[in-house]
């Protein structure tokens, strides 16, 4: 029986992800900030633990009361939704601190036992804003484009090892927590300097009346399938949005 470790799993497409790799049979190391009971079912194939990406103690902790794992998944993400003119540089490297640096610091301390076992996949859920020009998002894309060129050059660090890296592409889900979560409870308009503030407001009605939406077991499927891909596909987008972003591309 095989393991998976998820990150950020305490909502969203973390833990939809982590109910269906349990669903196929898999034991599921589910990691949270902050666990909280009744988030995930109980199950002697489920075990939560406690994690912060960004502690490289709470990382180590984490990895030994896991013990082997076959998979990892790097979904613990924090977003942002701003005008950069109007991003605090400490909010710049709170946002890279988890969602570049984490990354990075989860995949180091999991790659010896892969690479020793010759097996192992590292999934780095990303997102669509890596596929096209969409605006409010410079700081968050460019958290995320740097972990689409981490993979990339990964992948061809491992190969040689048996071991895969991977990069998942969620498209936009309304149902997730990323809009409250990316503004920290403020409104847009109150991140938004004034004279940004028209153009903002119609960039987020455009946003918000599009026509295509990924939902959350959109993003578990294709984890699913680019931990079981055999056929050398590095990128994966996630949802009709983000597979049509990518066929534009």
């Amino acid at each position: 029986m095989k393991t998976v470790l998820i990150t950020g799993t305490s909502s969203g497409y973390g833990r939809e992800t982590a109910l269906h790799f349990h669903s196929q049979g898999w034991n599921v190391i589910a990691t949270m900030r902050t666990p909280r009971p009744g988030v995930l079912p109980e199950s002697d194939r489920l075990r939560v633990i406690e994690l912060d990406v960004t502690r490289p103690e709470s990382i180590t902790a984490a990895f030994e009361a896991a013990g082997p794992i076959d998979v990892l998944v790097n979904n613990a993400g924090v977003p942002s939704i701003s005008v950069f003119e109007g991003t605090p540089m400490a909010r710049v490297r709170e946002v890279f601190e988890t969602n570049t640096f984490g990354v990075m610091a989860m995949t180091q301390a999991v790659l010896p036992q892969f690479r020793e076992r010759g097996s192992g996949v590292v999934v780095n859920v990303t997102s669509s804003v890596v596929l096209g020009h969409m605006p409010l998002s410079a700081l968050y894309k460019a958290s995320k484009m740097a972990i689409e060129g981490f993979t990339a050059s990964l992948a061809l660090e491992l190969a040689p090892f048996g071991v895969q890296a991977k990069t998942v592409q969620p498209g936009a889900c309304l149902t997730t927590n990323f809009a409250a979560n990316a503004t920290k409870g403020a409104s847009v308009d109150e991140l938004v300097p004034a004279p940004y503030a028209p153009w903002a407001k119609k960039v987020m009605g455009d946003f918000t009346g599009q026509d295509l939406f990924t939902k959350e077991s959109d993003v578990a499927e294709t984890v699913w399938r680019a931990v079981h891909d055999t056929t050398g596909q590095l990128r994966f987008p996630a949802g009709p949005d983000a597979v049509s972003l990518s066929q534009a591309k």
